[in-house]
Formats: C-alpha cells, structure tokens, sequence
C-alpha cells in the first residue's frame, strides 16, 4: 500500500516516483499549448494574434487600462505590451492618452473597430471555448479555476 507521502511524491519532479503524467504543469502546459495552437489558427483568420486578442478582452471588461495594467493582466513584459498597443493603435483597434491623473501614464481604450473585431473573435472562437470544457460542469470549471488561481498565487514572487 501506497503511503500519501510516496503518493505526492509522484508530482514531485526531485522525486524517483516521479511520472510526467502525474504533474499538474505537464496537464498545464500541454492543455495551454493545444489551446494556444487552436487559437492562432482561429485568429489568424480573422487576422488577428493571441496577443491582440487578450488586449481586446482585457480591455472589453475592464474598460479603459493602462498599459502597466494590462501588461500584468496579460502577465506580459511592460515593453512588449507597448509595442503591441501602438501596433494596434496604427491598426484602429485601440486608442491611447496621456492619463489625467499622471501625464506618465498612458491609458488605453478600445476603439469601435475593437469592438467590432471583439465581436469577430467571439463569433469565429466560441466552438473552440464550448468544445474546450465539454464534459464539465459549470460548478467543475469554478473548482478549475479556484484551483489555477490558488497555484497562481503561490507563485507570487517574494
């Protein structure tokens, strides 16, 4: 008989009992690659990015950011959130200003070409959400996500 120590050992990879299978980032990774893999061939014809796509979502819910903001929304490097929003910015999709609180800051909103392309996106992704969480229920995908969020905040820097 297993005992629970040599159990959790099997996610442990500094553990001899140790099996990819049995470690949560490996379900993580692959999970996040195939979905990231589905996605840019969703998007890409709509010509749109994955990077693109979370700014749009980011800002359609929270409504005007900056673009410190949505860098850690993103949880992406402040410089590559820049490039990408005066990208989108030159392609109509967003809007930018000089915050009126801190002339520093840069805050960012979504255009009505955005919206539009929000709606695009919706439109040309929703068989890929309902297909990506078939066979769960709506009270295990909130377990899922109380889950992620836990580990995500166990890895918070120090």
């Amino acid at each position: 008989m297993s005992t629970p120590k040599k159990l959790r050992s099997r996610y442990d990879p500094a553990s001899e009992n140790f099996t990819k299978e049995e470690f949560p980032f490996y379900w993580l990774a692959m999970a996040h690659g195939r979905y990231t893999q589905s996605m840019e061939k969703a998007l890409k014809k709509l010509d749109l990015d994955i990077p693109r796509w979370r700014v749009l979502f980011i800002l359609k819910e929270n409504g005007e950011s900056s673009i410190s903001e949505i860098s850690t929304h993103a949880i992406a490097k402040l410089s590559t959130v820049t490039k990408i929003v005066y990208r989108m910015k030159d392609d109509g999709l967003i809007d930018t200003s000089p915050s009126t609180e801190d002339g520093r800051v840069t805050q960012v909103r979504i255009t009505a070409a955005g919206r539009a392309a929000i709606e695009r996106i919706q439109d040309g992704t929703r068989d890929l959400f309902k297909r990506s969480f078939n066979g769960l229920t709506d009270a295990q995908i909130q377990r899922l996500n109380r889950l992620l969020e836990t580990v995500f905040n166990n890895l918070e820097d120090n």
